[in-house]
């Protein structure tokens, strides 16, 4: 294909993807409000964590858990927003197998594959960060609404709630794909498990440096349970990635024999050549004859006969 093939093909793409995401926008807007059989409404997902609170410490005035909207349209830009972000999550295998189909055809098979596994493992650990902070975001309010005793009472802004809500999602989903980097580092021969082992202390120093400066509202117990998460998950990684170089060096002494040699170690060499053939005895000339006409001297290269 030429290149104004590729970007006709790029535009088509990325037009059906956008396509999906705004379909799945049109669903998670109306899933907002409306309970889905024994599937709660979005509105209900997300103001769980905060009810779980207990009544004592936030605002109520009507009997029910509700957030406040303090400007106008408010409450249709949350849902608006809260629905692109259901909408890309539902249909992303749709938009993303687009983008898939637009670089597969410049991978080889091997590639393909470890695209693959990639692509899925990631999934994985997104959706499973997700489900963490679901469980933390309660106890994180708990901790960050007991400040102040008896002299405030909780009654959070709608827009404000929600953004912190989205933000600690996204945040576990992301810090999870981080063992999953180390692997695939390993896995090309960026990053060995030598090195790892020694870094060890200063990785696991900067996940729980990262995780204080990452987590919203500076709440110590999303942040302890995210770095001890972190933590966990990349020492599975280092792991895998010490099983990796060792199968790798077995086979590559099966190959080779002078893999394992430092660089500083020389490569044995052997000087045994074998058996030498005894040499032929040279060819006598061919002695010339009155018939043999005698063999023209060799002309100059770039000169004629006139010369």
């Amino acid at each position: 294909m030429s290149l104004k093939d590729h970007l006709y093909e790029l535009r088509t793409r990325l037009g059906w993807a956008v396509l999906f995401i705004l379909l799945g926008g049109v669903f998670g807007f109306i899933w907002f409000e409306v309970r889905l059989g024994p599937v709660p409404s979005l509105s209900q997902v997300l103001i769980d964590p905060y009810c779980a609170l207990p009544p004592s410490v936030r605002l109520s005035p009507n009997g029910t858990c509700q957030l406040l909207q303090t400007q106008p349209f408010e409450a249709f830009m949350i849902q608006f927003k809260v629905g692109i972000a259901a909408g890309m999550v539902l249909t992303a295998p749709l938009w993303l197998y687009q983008l898939w189909a637009f670089i597969t055809p410049g991978l080889y098979a091997k590639e393909r594959r470890f695209a693959t596994v990639f692509v899925f493992l990631a999934s994985i650990l997104f959706a499973a960060g997700g489900v963490l902070a679901f469980f933390v975001i309660p106890q994180g309010l708990s901790v960050l609404v007991s400040f102040g005793g008896d002299a405030f009472i909780t009654a959070l802004n709608g827009s404000a709630y929600v953004s912190f809500v989205l933000v600690m999602l996204l945040i576990f989903g992301v810090s999870f794909e981080v063992p999953l980097l180390i692997i695939m580092l390993n896995r090309v021969g960026v990053l060995r498990y030598e090195n790892l082992s020694k870094w060890r202390r200063g990785i696991i120093f900067g996940v729980f440096v990262f995780a204080a400066f990452a987590t919203p509202g500076t709440d110590p117990i999303s942040m302890v349970v995210l770095a001890v998460a972190m933590a966990i998950l990349v020492e599975l990684a280092i792991q895998v990635s010490r099983i990796h170089d060792r199968r790798k060096e077995r086979r590559e002494a099966l190959e080779d024999p002078n893999a394992g040699l430092s660089d500083d170690e020389a490569t044995p060499m052997s000087f045994d050549t074998g058996p030498v053939a005894a040499a032929e005895p040279p060819a006598e000339p061919v002695a010339q004859t009155s018939q043999t006409p005698p063999a023209e001297p060799r002309k100059p290269s770039g000169y004629d006969d006139v010369t």
